[in-house]
């Protein structure tokens, strides 16, 4: 069964984090010039949450909030369930469906070593069943 480790081991566990002082709107660029939908907000450099374009939009957009006036410590994401690098694929998929999450942090002994998303889930259990069949392709062949 693959795990959370098998997505960082694949997709790196590069995490990109700015403090909780930054202007949302910095947080916006930064997250556009990295073509990412989230990023990880750090107060007096340990994790304190994440911000996403979902907490944006609900957040700042529909509360009528100024983009270059609000920090994103003021939106971001907090309480958010934890993986360890030995959770399932399966247990993460039941995670962010049961609570409708599309980003989640990995820790190993209390530190930060990555996020995962809905997409690396995805992503993953395609590769799972990719090598399935190729298995069984070779099984049916010898």
């Amino acid at each position: 069964m693959r795990k959370v480790s098998d997505i960082l081991a694949r997709k790196g566990s590069n995490v990109i984090a700015i403090d909780a002082d930054t202007l949302v709107l910095d947080a916006l660029r930064l997250m556009a010039d990295k073509n990412i939908g989230s990023i990880v907000i750090t107060q007096d450099g340990e994790y304190a949450g994440i911000l996403t374009e979902r907490d944006y939009a609900r957040k700042v957009i529909l509360e009528g909030r100024s983009s270059d006036h609000t920090k994103v410590g003021e939106i971001m994401s907090t309480s958010l369930p934890v993986l360890l690098p030995d959770n399932t694929i399966d247990h993460c998929m039941h995670i962010m469906s049961e609570s409708n999450i599309r980003y989640l942090p990995v820790f190993s002994y209390n530190k930060l070593i990555g996020i995962i998303s809905m997409s690396d889930v995805v992503t993953e259990t395609i590769l799972s069943h990719e090598d399935t069949i190729e298995q069984l392709k070779n099984y049916i062949q010898s």
